[in-house]
């Protein structure tokens, strides 16, 4: 039984609301619980497990691993971000791939948008267990390292397999997408400027954000679209 472009498009819409839905309800409820300090405890054990016992403003592990680590978390900062955007969008408008650029653009600059509006939101004060190793002003919930660096990242990487062929091709850019904004995610606790439900709140809402706006651009997809510009490529 062969199913009709009409009825692929719906059953996709229907995984899409699916997925999405259960996206956000894990972030409304991991939002709620740290709202309640019903996550305090857990976060503290991470933070203080990272840290040397007997002087806390000391990393767990080589002496180099710090400095790796001001050098990784600079992934998800708004500077490298921003300009990994703007090198893709140029990129793409070079290749006359139109289209595909302004969905990367539109789908970057939302997702920071949605950091900043969460962020203003929640308000939530910034870990006082250990000492910072980077320094930090805007709130602290959820992590915007981790939510920008997730929508850019993961679209970057959806779009590279988009344009892509073989499946280990595929493969590796969803897995070097998902390494990066791991990675990034994962420094931000490690420096002691997130707690870790920090993180995995950005994570929920940039995988949200992504897979909302991809799922919309595939959607609304026509001949004149992405996979139009990936044929005439």
């Amino acid at each position: 039984m062969h199913l009709t472009r009409l009825e692929r498009h719906e059953i996709a819409w229907l995984l899409i609301a699916l997925a999405a839905s259960t996206l956000l309800f894990a972030f409304l409820k991991l939002a709620s619980e740290v709202m309640e300090g019903e996550t305090m405890a857990f976060d503290t054990r991470i933070l203080l497990a990272l840290r040397n016992p007997n002087d806390p403003s000391r990393l767990i592990g080589p002496p180099w691993l710090q400095g790796a680590l001001l050098d990784l978390t600079a992934l998800g900062s708004p500077v490298i971000l921003g300009l990994v955007v703007i090198a893709v969008v140029g990129f793409l408008l070079l290749q006359t791939r139109y289209r595909t650029a302004l969905f990367v653009l539109i789908t970057s600059a939302g997702g920071s948008f949605v950091n900043v509006a969460l962020k203003s939101a929640f308000v939530r004060t910034r870990p006082s267990v250990v000492p910072h190793l980077r320094d930090v002003t805007s709130p602290s919930f959820p992590s915007g390292h981790a939510l920008t660096s997730a929508v850019v990242y993961l679209t970057l990487g959806a779009v590279l397999m988009h344009v892509s062929s073989g499946r280990l091709t595929k493969f590796y850019c969803l897995a070097i997408a998902m390494l990066v904004t791991l990675v990034t995610g994962v420094t931000r606790v490690c420096l002691g400027v997130h707690y870790p439900t920090d993180v995995i709140a950005g994570w929920i809402v940039g995988l949200l954000w992504a897979s909302i706006c991809w799922g919309a651009a595939q959607m609304l997809e026509r001949p004149t679209g992405m996979t139009a510009e990936k044929k005439k490529g």
